[in-house]
């Protein structure tokens, strides 16, 4: 269906894909995944013909119909309803030719192909679209311009799957939408027939949609068979593999200079030893993995308050005197995680706000610790950042007085150390900019955090980074997201924003979902089923991962020691085999002595031997 073969482009002389290949297989539904930066967007518009290769080539089928989201939302007096029909340019050219052709057969003919592609039930599959984007029939019936750009981005969302094309290409399609519009459109893209590739770094989405997974690092294009939890299995082992290789390579590199450098100067040898040179200057050097300090952050733990640090008693906020949600009863804990349900615009944006003192209650009381620091993150607050200063100069202006020191510390917490530190913010990836914001909102250790849409310019692993850091994070979380694997790993309640009022949620997060999609018998005002201690796990998955971290440190540490002794026999070995070659602590000592040493450092490596073996069967039970 589609391939891609030997993809060059450059953007501002950096090579942002280096002849990158692959093939997908036809009517597969592929995640197109890497981290921010990497280039996703620029292949997915190079395949859809927005931009021009350097170098390569995208075949596919000469029929093939493409869709893909334009940047810019639709606008205008045309409705969402009208703007989602005329997207089958088809129908919409057949009908209006309908209307006015007078040939009997070609009338005829333009009526069987109405027929042929389901013209005329058109109209409802628009309608169930829309309602599944969260466009009730009032909403689908209003002009573009009276919403936001976001509704706008939901319309041109409806609009390409509803023309439904052989080739549907989504860039990021869940930023503009709720977890209830995100829980539909998994749904609809389980059941499509064409061919999909898909950015996106929801984890859920990609195992739940995908079966093949793309990964883009480094300018190449592997593809994986599977959802995403496969693919994390399968480039483990990938890695794994590699760094065998590279270590590998490391010894023989050492062998080929050990020869080059004893063999050179010696005439019966000089011949064997230029070979040996030879093959060493073409040997390329396998890279060894890199960590990401950005992959693991930390928030500051706050002091101890006493419970409750916040209740709601009847309480009612909006906006210009009209209550958006009223009768609001709610305790908030210093360690409570909350995560806030329901369809954009049911109010639950101005519950966060509320509980920031953001906006005041228009009735009933609301109570707050005195001592409470809250952290408040939005979206706004990553768009407001100042391109032209740094993370430094930003968190410099909000800790003001604070040592040089406790800046570079709270920066550090959020992988931005050393130079990363003073690059402009213009320069920075959304991702960046998301964990600049969660520094500088977090920098007082609030007691409670509030976090709205916190994943939107995240991808895959930084989400997974949040989600550690708030598990280990020992004050009180208020989370809004569309993320499902983000609430089910960091919120223990689940509180319903709907009908102009919030209560809790009586079941899990697989039930709420359920609820949505009208599956099952649960209710939200239901019985509540048997729970788990979300609290209890929560803190034992962290205990868990530090100690994880531990039994890691540990096998290094072991296989440290073990090559380093292994090494010192390699040099006792070649010093008995050659007393000229000895190095400086085999120098000059007798074949006595060299044996001795040997058979010490032979029970060493027996008893390091053990002790790593030990920590690698410690390790493997950690991770099963």
């Amino acid at each position: 269906m589609l391939t891609i073969n030997s993809i060059t482009v450059r953007l501002g002389g950096r090579v942002i894909l280096d002849q990158a290949s692959a093939a997908l297989p036809p009517r597969s539904s592929v995640g197109l995944i890497g981290r921010n930066g990497a280039g996703k967007s620029t292949l997915m518009k190079t395949i859809i013909g927005q931009m021009d290769p350097d170098g390569g080539s995208v075949d596919m089928p000469r029929d093939t119909r493409m869709g893909y989201i334009a940047q810019e939302a639709p606008s205008g007096t045309a409705t969402p309803f009208e703007t989602v029909l005329a997207a089958d340019k088809e129908r919409a050219a057949l009908l209006e030719e309908s209307e006015t052709c007078t040939d009997p057969d070609r009338l005829g003919d333009i009526h069987d192909r109405l027929i042929a592609i389901d013209a005329y039930s058109a109209p409802a599959r628009a309608g169930r679209i829309l309602v599944g984007l969260g466009f009730d029939e009032e909403m689908q019936n209003r002009p573009l311009d009276s919403y936001s750009g976001g509704w706008k981005m939901r319309v041109a969302l409806g609009a390409l799957l509803f023309s439904a094309p052989d080739l549907l290409l989504l860039d990021e399609p869940s930023n503009h939408l709720d977890l209830e519009a995100t829980l539909w459109l998994e749904n609809f893209l389980k059941d499509y027939r064409g061919t999909i590739l898909i950015i996106s770094h929801e984890r859920d989405l990609l195992n739940n949609v995908v079966d093949h997974i793309l990964h883009l690092e480094g300018g190449k294009i592997t593809l994986y068979p599977g959802g995403y939890d496969a693919f994390e299995r399968q480039r483990a082992e990938r890695l794994a593999q590699l760094e065998v290789a590279r270590e590998k390579q490391a010894t023989e590199r050492a062998k080929l200079q050990d020869y080059v450098a004893r063999n050179s100067a010696r005439a019966s040898t000089a011949k064997q030893a230029q070979s040996r040179a030879k093959a060493l200057a073409k040997m390329q050097p396998i890279a060894a993995a890199i960590e990401d300090p950005t992959l693991s952050f930390t928030f500051p733990d706050p002091e101890a308050l006493r419970p409750p640090l916040i209740t709601l008693d009847m309480a009612a906020v909006g906006y210009d005197e009209k209550p958006i949600l009223q009768r609001l009863n709610l305790r908030i804990d210093p360690d409570d995680r909350l995560a806030l349900l329901g369809k954009n615009g049911n109010g639950k944006t101005t519950l966060a706000r509320l509980l920031a003192a953001q906006l005041p209650p228009m009735e009933g009381e609301m109570n707050a610790s005195g001592k409470m620091n809250v952290g408040y993150f939005t979206q706004y607050q990553v768009e407001e950042l100042d391109v032209d200063d740094t993370p430094l100069q930003h968190m410099t202006r909000e800790m003001k007085g604070a040592t040089p020191g406790a800046v570079r510390a709270q920066l550090g917490r959020f992988g931005f150390s050393g130079e990363r530190a003073t690059q402009k913010v213009g320069t920075m990836s959304g991702g960046e900019k998301a964990r600049l914001a969660l520094a500088l909102i977090t920098r007082n250790a609030p007691h409670l955090l509030i976090l709205d849409e916190p994943t939107n310019h995240l991808d895959v692993d930084s989400r997974e980074a949040l989600v550690q850091a708030l598990n280990t994070y020992t004050g009180a979380v208020v989370i809004v997201s569309h993320d499902r694997h983000m609430i089910e790993l960091a919120a223990d309640r689940l509180v319903l924003v709907d009908s102009g009022q919030a209560k809790e949620f009586a079941g899990s997060l697989d039930d709420y979902t359920d609820f949505v999609l009208g599956k099952g018998s649960f209710s939200a005002s239901g019985d509540s089923p048997k729970k788990t201690d979300k609290k209890a796990d929560r803190r034992a998955n962290a205990q868990a991962r530090e100690r994880y971290k531990a039994l890691q440190a540990d096998l290094k540490k072991h296989e440290k020691k073990l090559a380093d002794l292994s090494a010192q026999r390699s040099d006792i070995d070649r010093a008995l085999f050659d007393p000229a070659s000895a190095g400086p602590k085999e120098k000059g000592k007798t074949t006595t002595e060299l044996m001795i040493r040997r058979a010490e450092l032979e029970t060493a490596i027996e008893e390091s031997e053990a002790l790593w073996m030990e920590a690698t069967e410690a390790l493997d039970t950690t991770e099963s």
